[in-house]
């Protein structure tokens, strides 16, 4: 067992531990430059930054701030906590409606998150199309856009109820990812974004 792994076990057992307490654990191991951390479930997640991957979330960016200007609130790799036990996500993609505002804690709110990308990578695929599509539904974030590089498809999800998307599209890369009817308001094109 590592002393990651021990602490976590001993905050366990005194009923402590949350989000705060690991974000501030895993702040403090060497992990690599690009390597992307989220918690999904009370589950640590690591995985390096993909040149393939990088470049999907770059065009959604582009397109995004295309749409919606430099001052919108749009990142890549930044923590918002999401209903359920322990979820602190790091989405690929998150825009923020206008006006959106940090917590007090100083957390950006899953109540103001309107669209999310997620680009798969192998080793945690199980998470995006899983809990983590389930908490995006229950926190009502009204589009979810699943880009994978393995499958050259993009899902949308639309429409959130519960814990679910009462509405599902699947097109292939290279086809137009309509989303004027969506709080998107945008036309994203895919027919540049790279497989794997």
């Amino acid at each position: 067992m590592t002393v990651l792994e021990d602490r976590i076990a001993m905050a366990e057992m005194s009923g402590e531990l949350t989000l705060d307490v690991m974000f501030e654990w895993l702040e403090k191991m060497p992990i690599p430059e690009g390597t992307r951390v989220e918690i999904v479930g009370g589950n640590i997640f690591m995985s390096p930054q993909r040149d393939t991957h990088w470049e999907i979330i770059r065009r959604v960016v582009r397109a995004l701030e295309d749409r919606f200007g430099m001052a919108a609130k749009i990142f890549s790799d930044v923590r918002i906590d999401f209903p359920g036990p322990l979820n602190g996500f790091c989405p690929d993609v998150a825009k923020l409606r206008e006006g959106a505002q940090k917590n007090s804690e100083g957390h950006w709110r899953h109540e103001d998150v309107e669209f999310v990308a997620e680009v798969i990578s192998k080793g945690t695929a199980t998470n995006d199309y899983g809990p983590k599509k389930a908490a995006y539904a229950k926190a009502e974030v009204p589009v979810y856009l699943i880009a994978d590089p393995y499958q050259g498809r993009c899902h949308i999800f639309s429409h959130p109820k519960d814990d679910d998307y009462s509405t599902e599209t699947k097109l292939s890369f290279g086809e137009e990812v309509d989303l004027t009817d969506t709080v998107v308001g945008l036309t994203l094109k895919t027919d540049e974004f790279p497989r794997d």
